[in-house]
């Protein structure tokens, strides 16, 4: 196989994981919001297990897109529009990475540990697969 064809499979295979992470993130996601939901009762403690599962899986898809367009760029014969698209991708994607982050944790990335996409998935699945706390209110008959 030629170098060229090669880097054009590996930005292909790239941008195909990115996809698929998202795709499958969401339906990971809503099966993770189901049994939260079924398990507990509670639609909000669902809703949240959602939010952080979607939003990690999108993350994920996000960093798997971004090195797509890397390996693309750095790749293909140099030039200073390329570079430009790249650096405007690389902006926006971020800028909706961070939006993400804060919509999920409710603080901006800087102000808190450093998490990753998988890790924000690998947290959302450990959230909804944790007993319901029973609370002093919800344990006395009405």
């Amino acid at each position: 196989m030629e170098t060229p064809r090669f880097f054009e499979l590996t930005t292909e295979s790239f941008e195909v994981l990115g996809v698929l992470s998202m795709v499958i993130g969401f339906l990971f996601a809503f099966v993770l919001a189901a049994q939260t939901w079924k398990r507990t009762g509670d639609g909000a403690g669902a809703f949240d297990v959602l939010r952080h599962s979607l939003g990690g899986a999108i993350l994920l898809g996000l960093e798997l897109l971004v090195a797509a367009d890397i390996v693309k760029t750095i790749t293909s014969t140099p030039s200073l529009t390329d570079a430009a698209i790249l650096g405007l991708i690389v902006l926006i994607r971020t800028v909706l990475s961070v939006s993400i982050e804060t919509e999920i944790d409710g603080v901006t990335p800087w102000k808190k540990a450093l998490v990753t996409g998988p890790q924000v998935l690998a947290q959302a699945a450990r959230k909804s697969s944790q007993q319901p706390t029973v609370t002093a209110e919800s344990s006395t008959p009405n």
